[in-house]
């Protein structure tokens, strides 16, 4: 061998890694690649869009529906909060793709912020580990009361709170051990998530269409009001009764955790927010007309033993057999839901850990080497979870206040990004996904239906208010705020300078470079 080729093989050698575009714009941002690249665009829409779960959101919340406004609310609360959504969503899909890293929301406020970076940075962060939290624990506990009512009429394990809290606790360790093998199990059960969806709604929908002799006439469905919530004004209540919408449209900012494991994630992110907020939109609104099309004993589906008035509607129009198999879809959905939203609280809890915002931090940034995720932060989330949902053991509301938490905490971190996007107008640097001239009008009216909806949800929802039906909501956003805030005065204002570069390109490529070995 030539002294020039040995020369050329030394160089080689010697020569960096080629990295793809979205590795280098990681570095770009600060970060090394720690986690594990291989979701494709259609994985990442398949997160948001099994978290969103038109097959959990819908049915777990649909018998507080039927009390708070009744099918005239559930039949066009829907599209309203649908298209409302989607106008967070598209403002939200702007910024991510200008910055697509897992911390998501909290990283976009401190780079967007013309002052006091740091400040939004960290109440943007806990805001959304509230509400990313809250999801996690809404889901779960819907799927924990589908579970228990189809126990409950198969074998006869009754639907009590104690039960009920109990298969929680089961459905949120599953989810633990099952984000523990790796984001590419993770992606996977995503994939077959979305198919689940799409198929279990025509599945759920068509047999109430074909099978029942009698449906409800469409004057019910699309007019028939019902107030039982104790209050005596209908607007009141046909607000309050928006909450089943609004409530499962959360959890997409799922995608723009995932984007540090996604392929083109500048584009992806942004594409996979917005393609779940419109698919579920068609989605949910087919199978809740679907649904209440096919009430036979509105009275009987509320009075309903396994307190899941679903079950109920569906065993009444089908028989026992044929309403038992539609459970079980719901709850196979749920199921995929609560996993998919256990991922993206990990990842969130992951970056937010990295930057050292979260007590014990250091444990919960770190990596597993052999499946390359998050394992401890993927514990905190689920345990976070369980937490959360344990007061329905005392309070029968508990869980309209879980979903109300979660939509509270997510949209506010929502929100805030898009406020400074909108203050930085013409200086902020877009990515290959934006919006043009349309920016400015759907970032207002993004922030002005956060607004609306964070007064509205903390709200009482059932009178007289007793310890029973007591709204916590404004209990748990009070005390997550207090806490965060009294840190950030106390301490954290000293320390904490927001998302924090892992080093220079040297010291991205060792980090990257440990978790080889």
């Amino acid at each position: 061998m030539s002294i020039n080729e040995h020369a050329t093989n030394a160089d080689q050698e010697q020569q960096p890694p080629q990295r793809s575009s979205d590795e280098q714009r990681l570095h770009e941002l600060g970060y090394a690649q720690e986690l594990a690249r291989s979701m494709s665009a259609f994985s990442n829409f398949a997160v948001s869009f099994t978290i969103i779960s038109v097959l959990s959101g819908c049915l777990t919340l649909y018998g507080f529906g039927m009390n708070t406004g009744g099918p005239a609310l559930i039949t066009w609360g829907w599209p309203l909060v649908g298209l409302m959504t989607l106008f967070v969503g598209l403002a939200m899909a702007e910024v991510c793709s200008s910055y697509p890293t897992a911390g998501g929301l909290y990283y976009w406020a401190a780079k967007l912020a013309p002052s006091h970076g740091p400040a939004w940075s960290w109440f943007t962060g806990w805001f959304n580990f509230l509400g990313q939290v809250a999801v996690t624990a809404g889901v779960d506990f819907g799927a924990a009361s589908f579970t228990n009512a189809l126990l409950d009429l198969q074998f006869g394990f009754t639907a009590t709170p104690a039960h009920t809290i109990m298969l929680f606790g089961i459905v949120l360790l599953v989810h633990g051990l099952l984000n523990t093998f790796g984001v590419k199990l993770a992606s996977l059960l995503s994939n077959v998530s979305v198919w689940w969806h799409i198929l279990g709604v025509l599945a759920i929908v068509g047999a109430l269409v074909v099978v029942p002799s009698k449906h409800q006439s469409a004057s019910f469905v699309f007019t028939h009001f019902t107030n039982n919530t104790g209050w005596h004004s209908s607007l009141y209540v046909g607000l309050l009764g928006l909450l089943l919408a609004q409530y499962t449209f959360t959890g997409y900012d799922a995608s723009a955790h995932m984007t540090e494991e996604t392929h083109d994630a500048a584009k992806a992110g942004p594409r996979g927010i917005v393609m779940s907020i419109l698919v579920s939109l068609v989605a949910g609104w087919v199978l809740l007309v679907g649904i209440t099309f096919a009430i036979q004993d509105y009275d009987g589906a509320l009075a309903s033993k396994t307190g899941v008035p679903p079950a109920q509607i569906f065993i009444d129009a089908l028989g026992a057999t044929g309403g038992k198999l539609l459970l079980l879809i719901a709850i196979g959905a749920q199921f995929f839901c609560g996993m998919s939203s256990v991922t993206a609280n990990s990842r969130m809890i992951y970056a937010f850990s990295r930057d050292g915002a979260l007590p014990g931090s250091q444990l919960w940034h770190r990596i597993n080497k052999r499946t390359k995720t998050p394992t401890n932060a993927v514990w905190l989330a689920a345990g976070g979870a369980f937490v959360l949902g344990l007061p329905y053991l005392w309070n029968a509301t508990a869980y309209a206040a879980v979903t109300s938490i979660a939509v509270i905490g997510l949209y506010i971190a929502y929100v805030l990004p898009v406020i400074l996007r909108l203050l930085q107008g013409d200086r902020f640097q877009r990515g290959p996904w934006h919006l043009g001239r349309w920016s400015k009008p759907v970032g207002v009216i993004a922030v002005g239906w956060t607004l609306v909806i964070s007064v509205l949800f903390m709200l009482p929802t059932t009178s007289p208010v007793t310890a029973e039906t007591f709204n916590y909501t404004p209990l748990a956003v009070l005390l997550v705020l207090g806490f965060a805030g009294t840190w950030w005065l106390v301490s954290a204002r000293k320390w904490f300078t927001g998302p924090k570069v892992q080093g220079t390109a040297e010291e991205l490529a060792a980090i990257e470079n440990e978790l080889e070995f």
